[in-house]
Formats: structure tokens, sequence, C-alpha cells
């Protein structure tokens, strides 16, 4: 999957030399391209038919999974997925060619967020998400209503890559902010999720069971309170990343290692009877990861193609539609 919130260090100092180059240019940022047009010929698009190692669905709970029907597959590279409970809306990160460098990718004029709705039944054609006047690369995003939440590579940020958050004006979003120094040079979340009622933040970062936790941590009035190891009922000695609760608060969807099969795979666990979260269990495995449930209990999730050889080909959005 993508890594969680880490670029090559060059990055930042390639933004600059680009910004400096692109000051007396004529064609303004941002660059409202096809992202189909971006998308290399050689590039082979990956299908159920000739994935070697498809993504493998372990509960009856939910359907087998399945490409995500519409426009948002392409040849390219999909990622970072997020539905809003309604089921209506669906972002996720786009980049034309996985093979390029991430501290490149910025420069071809389509690698960011995208956003495509349910209308009449069907998804529409997507559309980028504009979240500044000037050259970044912004990425795993959270949205709540009028509000997203999103991570970001531009100029002015206290590291390499800085939380922000934007509001929803009509069709725009605007007023983009930066966090701050509480969460960008103190807390330092990785991939995050904001419950339902805007008070806890769960986010993967390294800790004492394994290589990355899931955390969590509570809003205050005066800000954000010290960050909470969900323990070692939820993490395990390999990885626990990318968390994604439902509207419900009621279950805990993550990106774990799986122990039977290749790659990552999307655990969940469920809250018990004393507000604890469950022993996780695998849902689906093989190189899937990164999930994202809407209220009718739907998941949504990214599958990575892979030769027999290690090599990544692209990567898609799969769906499991839940069982009524």
């Amino acid at each position: 999957m993508r890594r969680q919130v880490m670029v090559h260090p060059g990055l930042l100092l390639l933004l600059v030399i680009v910004l400096a180059a692109m000051a007396g240019c004529q064609k303004k940022w941002p660059f409202l391209e096809d992202r189909y047009s971006k998308i290399p010929a050689d590039i082979t698009k990956g299908t159920p038919e000739n994935d070697s190692f498809p993504p493998v669905l372990h509960s009856n709970e939910w359907e087998d999974p399945v490409p995500m029907p519409g426009p948002v597959n392409t040849a390219g590279g999909e990622d970072s997925p997020y539905i809003t409970a309604d089921g209506t809306e669906f972002y996720f990160f786009f980049t034309p060619d996985v093979r390029v460098p991430v501290e490149l990718q910025v420069l071809d004029s389509v690698t960011g967020i995208w956003c495509s709705r349910l209308e009449a039944g069907a998804w529409t054609d997507p559309e980028r998400v504009i979240l500044s006047s000037d050259l970044s690369m912004d990425g795993c995003e959270v949205v709540l209503g009028d509000t997203i939440w999103f991570a970001s590579v531009r100029g002015g940020n206290y590291g390499e890559i800085d939380w922000y958050t934007a509001v929803r004006r009509e069709d725009e979003w605007a007023d983009w902010l930066n966090m701050g120094e509480e969460i960008n040079v103190e807390r330092k979340p990785g991939e995050f999720h904001i419950t339902s009622d805007h008070r806890t933040m769960y986010f993967g970062k390294p800790g004492r069971y394994g290589k990355n936790d899931l955390w969590k941590m509570e809003r205050t009035a005066a800000g954000w309170d010290e960050p909470e190891n969900l323990g070692p009922v939820v993490n395990g000695p390999m990885d626990e990343t990318r968390p994604h609760v439902s509207s419900d608060m009621k279950e805990l969807w993550f990106t774990g290692w799986s122990d039977s099969f290749a790659g990552p795979a999307v655990y969940l666990s469920r809250l018990d009877s004393l507000g604890q979260w469950g022993k996780p269990v695998p849902i689906v495995e093989q190189f899937a990861g990164e999930p994202t449930v809407d209220d009718a209990g739907n998941l949504y999730f990214i599958h990575h193609y892979y030769t027999t050889t290690g090599r990544m080909i692209e990567a898609d959005v799969y769906v499991c539609r839940r069982k009524k």
C-alpha cells in the first residue's frame, strides 16, 4: 500500500525549485487536466481475470470483493479511499503511473485527491479536489460533513508532510488551514480517521507492540489530549495502520499484515459490551488495505495488482457489499 505519510526527503526542496521556476509562468496552478491522458500507454490494466493474487474474503457477512463499478478505477493508481457515511461521495488519491517516484508525481498535474458522486444510482466521472492555489501534493483525506482533513506537501509546512483542514463553501473547498504545531510538530499522527462526533482521532504511529500501532486521542477544549495506545488486543507484533471507524463508532477497521496470504489485509475489531475493542479478525486478505465503510456496511478498500515476480502493476478500489 502507499507509504504511511512519508515521502522522499528531497520532495520539499523539489517543490521549492518547481515553484520558483513557475513564478513567471503564465500557466496558473492548479492545472485542471484530464487524468486519463496522463496514464502511460504501456501500463497493463489489472482485472480479476489477470490477477495473480486476487483478494480473499473471510466473512459470510459480505459479498465477494469486486472492482468498484463506474469510472473511478483506471490503469493508473487509485489509493487512499474515503466514502462518506451516506454513501454518496467517494474520495480517493490518484496518480497516473505508480512507477514514478513519489517525489516526482507532484509534477504530472493530476496526482492528488479526486471525488466521484453517486447520482441516479451511478458514479460520476471523478473531479479534482482543489485544496491549494500553489503547487502541492494532497492525500489521505477524511471527510465529515462540510470539513475535510488531509495530508499535504506544500510550501510553509512545519515538516515534509503536514495535516490540513478545509471547509466546503458551496461546490468548493475553501479556508485551507494548517492544523498547527500541536498536530504537525508535537503529536505527528500517521494516517488518521476522525469519529463521526468529531471528538476522537484514531491513527497509526510507531508503537510498543509492533512497528506501527493504532492509537487514539480525544479532542479537548484546549486541543488534543495525550495519545493513548489501543493496547495488545488490537495491536500485534506486525503493523496496524490506516484506521476507519464506522459512523456508529462500533466498528474499527484498519490495515494489518496478513498471517497466511501475501501482503497487507483488512481487519475488523468490534466494540464489546464493556466499550472495549475486541480481538481483530481478517475480513479481506492478499494485497488488500485502507478500508472505508458507509452506513449500509459496504466495505471499500484498495487492492494492488502484483506480478508473480513481485512487481506492482497498478492499484484499484474494490468493494465488498454487505449482505442484506
